[in-house]
């Protein structure tokens, strides 16, 4: 690619401010971000003239357009540190982040709870049994002729029991 005029050039970076200035407000196209690929696209400038080129002997420059894009993404960031999402799926992958956070939560406290209340039916299921067998137990032992004592019903209670003081 040859070089380009002054007047080229102004009008390039003038149209490189103006796309930074529309993404930072949030004025994205349809399928676009707010990254140096969508404003290339928008400046109708390459991708690759954000970025440091290389000279035949190795040394590197800066690309022809590269201290916008550092002030794109010094002002992308500002933006972001003042708590302004200029990308709406950016702040809807953190809304959904937070979601999916919260029902992590949610659903490890529901398994601790699962855990605690099958512990729960085991030992009651256990007891159960327990007591089933234990009244089966009496219950031949009853039929069997056993001699079962059996409790003498309460008399009734006359007089009085300790001091009326």
């Amino acid at each position: 690619m040859g070089r380009i005029s002054d007047e080229t050039r102004s009008q390039k970076e003038e149209s490189i401010r103006s796309a930074i200035d529309r993404l930072l407000r949030g004025e994205l196209p349809p399928g676009g971000k707010c990254d140096l690929s969508t404003l290339a696209a928008e400046a109708g400038v390459t991708r690759t003239a954000f970025y440091p080129k290389k000279n035949r002997d190795g040394t590197v420059r800066p690309g022809p357009y590269q201290h916008l894009a550092d002030e794109f993404e010094r002002r992308l960031k500002l933006l972001h540190e003042a708590g302004t999402v200029v990308d709406p799926r950016t702040a809807q992958i953190e809304r959904l982040k937070a979601v999916n956070s919260s029902l992590e939560d949610r659903l490890a406290k529901q398994n601790t709870e699962i855990a605690e209340l099958k512990e729960f039916k085991q030992l009651a299921l256990s007891r159960i049994a327990a007591q089933h067998l234990e009244i089966e137990r009496l219950r031949a032992a009853t039929e069997a002729g056993a001699k079962v004592a059996t409790l003498s019903t309460r008399r009734p209670i006359t007089g009085t029991i300790g001091s009326c003081s």
